[in-house]
């Protein structure tokens, strides 16, 4: 076999070295062939050995111009019928940012410090709106966006487009992290009292019912999609498998649970299981008083006409409730966090918390979950008085 390396003079006497590898075979089974050319003999030769043993050992890139909007577009089609449909909202909504600042970049020329530099652009510039336009996102906002590009990129590895995930390591500075948490404290969860206060002024309210049901640790989605045929008043228990999301705070979104941990059945504490039968008898009221114009859905939160509700109309009443009684505003969700919180200090074990829940890994319900307050913690002060002596003379007292 001859020397690949051809030597070749250009019309303006310059000296270049090319030669043709055959680098695979297209969809269509047509060969593929890359011609390479180099300013010196060695140069050649020293790139040629260079693709084939990439070529040899499958870790061949080929030059692509391909840019990242359009590897952020591919990766959007793969999810397609990977995750649900609120998902993916989710997903575009995290890459705009990413389209917007480096979707002009030629893939195979993506660095770190295009990412780096993206980074502190959505923590300074990058808001759109929910807040002043121009300002940064919050560091939680930011690492979706770089968690979305991180997974676009991994697609791009597994297709050999590029060689490296440049996103892989790059994080949220900590610094960053740090200011956010103290210039935007979260409001706490409930605590007993609260939850407790808020269960005694609600209990007239004909949405009784689904309001116990946040509290005992529902998603506020798996409440508005609850349905009779879910409860099993005999057994006393409750199948959570249905759920009822909203895309955009616009759009219901009907569906299954969230995971396959999701989609569990739960004993009916004491208490919801009469708000729901007491529920019960308050809609076949309201069907002999409307008559015709009632439309049965089978849900268990329902307007006056037996019509399904959202979670945005679940929220906005549970927050109508807490003015009403003068309760600190905190997000329907919490009320899963206050219940979690609690089962937590009253010493469930973790894997039935998390059960509970609806998650598979019990770490990460008490992590995300789980915020005991100070007067959670007067049970280790008991302990604590012993370990200590409190109450003991200075002789007593041990060492």
């Amino acid at each position: 076999m001859g020397d690949p390396i051809k030597k070749v003079t250009l019309q303006d006497g310059t000296v270049r070295y090319r030669f043709v590898i055959d680098v695979g075979r297209d969809s269509d089974g047509k060969r593929k062939q890359l011609t390479v050319t180099m300013d010196t003999a060695k140069a050649a030769k020293d790139e040629l050995a260079r693709l084939r043993h990439e070529r040899r050992t499958g870790q061949l890139i080929l030059p692509s111009k391909m840019t990242v909007s359009q590897l952020l577009d591919a990766y959007m089609a793969s999810k397609k019928d990977d995750v649900e449909e609120s998902t993916l909202v989710g997903y575009r909504n995290a890459l705009v940012h990413v389209y917007e600042y480096l979707g002009h970049i030629r893939l195979q020329e993506l660095t770190e410090d295009h990412v780096e530099s993206m980074v502190a652009w959505l923590l300074v510039n990058a808001r759109r709106r929910g807040g002043e336009k121009g300002s940064g996102l919050r560091t939680t906002t930011a690492d979706g966006v770089l968690g979305r590009l991180r997974a676009a990129l991994r697609l791009a590895v597994r297709r050999r487009l590029v060689a490296r995930n440049v996103a892989e390591f790059i994080t949220i500075p900590r610094m960053a992290r740090k200011a956010d948490r103290r210039e935007n404290q979260r409001e706490k969860p409930w605590n007993v009292a609260e939850v407790r206060e808020f269960v005694v002024g609600v209990r007239d309210d004909r949405c009784f019912a689904p309001l116990l049901l946040g509290l005992m640790g529902l998603r506020p989605a798996e409440v508005a999609g609850l349905r009779w045929s879910d409860i099993d008043f005999e057994a006393g228990t409750l199948d959570v498998a249905n759920t009822r999301t909203m895309i955009g705070n616009a759009t219901v979104l009907e569906k299954d649970t969230k995971s396959e941990a999701g989609e569990r059945t739960l004993p009916l504490p004491e208490p919801v299981k009469l708000a729901l039968m007491q529920s019960q008898v308050v809609q076949e009221a309201e069907r002999a008083a409307m008559g015709s114009y009632y439309l049965e859905s089978g849900y268990v939160f329902v307007d006056l006409l037996g019509q399904s509700m959202s979670t945005r109309q679940l929220r906005e009443h549970a927050y109508s409730a807490m003015n009403r009684l003068g309760l600190r505003k905190v997000r329907l969700y919490d009320a899963r966090h206050s219940c979690l919180t609690f089962l937590a200090v009253s010493g469930i074990p973790d894997t039935i918390l998390a059960a509970w829940a609806g998650h598979t890994n019990a770490a990460f319900t008490k992590r995300v979950y789980v915020h005991p307050t100070a007067a959670d913690m007067q049970e280790a002060v008991v302990h604590l008085n012993a370990l200590l002596g409190v109450g003991e003379g200075p002789s007593q007292a041990p060492m």
